[in-house]
């Protein structure tokens, strides 16, 4: 209990003297996995439409694919991007190993599928004849996915925070492909596993209280506009 206390008195005074540390690592935190998020994004959702709208030849494999890809240990797309990205790799010239940019591709990798095989699954619960209707009423292809995204923008908006929640609490691959330096690629994540490593749980809970209060505040503001498009 004493040891309990004497962390949450050094996490206390962390977070409220503003130490230079913690708030580096936390605005690091924020600014890759929020590059991370709208990279799956970006590439997750058209995937998802296609596979909901689109009949080919390998479309059931994908489909499985993705939804096998939901529960893959994220370690997985850390040896992926590893080797990938190592210098001695097929992409090692561009010197990315063991920077930023190498977290956001790992993490991107780990929220796509996640992405994808919501936004799948949500878009192909629409009621049937939805599409018909949108058809007959003379929708081009534009307004046609316009339209059926507005209908499961809530499913859509949940495959966006369940992408989000994957890439902020994962450390594996973080640690794997950005080598956890200090001032560089430090998450709070990888810096409260050193820090409990080195004994200092003062600290490792200082990261930890603010990582829940950054997914606390993603969630909220994520569930307002939420619940501000269920009303319109």
């Amino acid at each position: 209990m004493d040891l309990l206390a004497e962390a949450m008195r050094e996490a206390i005074r962390l977070i409220t003297t503003g130490d230079s540390d913690v708030y580096g690592i936390t605005a690091r935190t924020l600014a890759v996995t929020a590059t991370s998020t709208l990279v799956a994004m970006l590439i997750g959702l058209p995937i998802g439409f296609a596979l909901a709208l689109m009949n080919f030849p390998g479309r059931r494999a994908l489909v499985t694919l993705a939804n096998a890809g939901t529960g893959a240990p994220p370690v997985i797309a850390g040896l992926a991007v590893s080797i990938m990205l190592w210098r001695s790799g097929p992409l090692g010239w561009m010197g990315l190993i063991y920077t930023p940019a190498a977290i956001v591709i790992a993490q991107a990798m780990i929220a796509t599928p996640i992405i994808v095989a919501v936004s799948a699954a949500a878009l192909m619960a629409l009621p049937p004849h939805l599409r018909l209707q949108l058809r007959a009423m003379g929708a081009n292809d534009a307004q046609y996915l316009w339209l059926l995204a507005r209908e499961a923008r809530l499913s859509l908006l949940i495959a966006i925070i369940a992408g989000f929640g994957a890439v902020v609490s994962e450390v594996g691959a973080s640690m794997m492909v950005g080598g956890n330096i200090a001032g560089e690629t430090r998450l709070l994540t990888t810096a409260a596993v050193v820090e409990v490593s080195r004994g200092h749980f003062g600290t490792a809970l200082a990261f930890g209280f603010i990582l829940l209060a950054l997914i606390v505040a993603v969630s909220v503001v994520l569930t307002a506009v939420q619940q501000r498009a269920r009303r319109t």
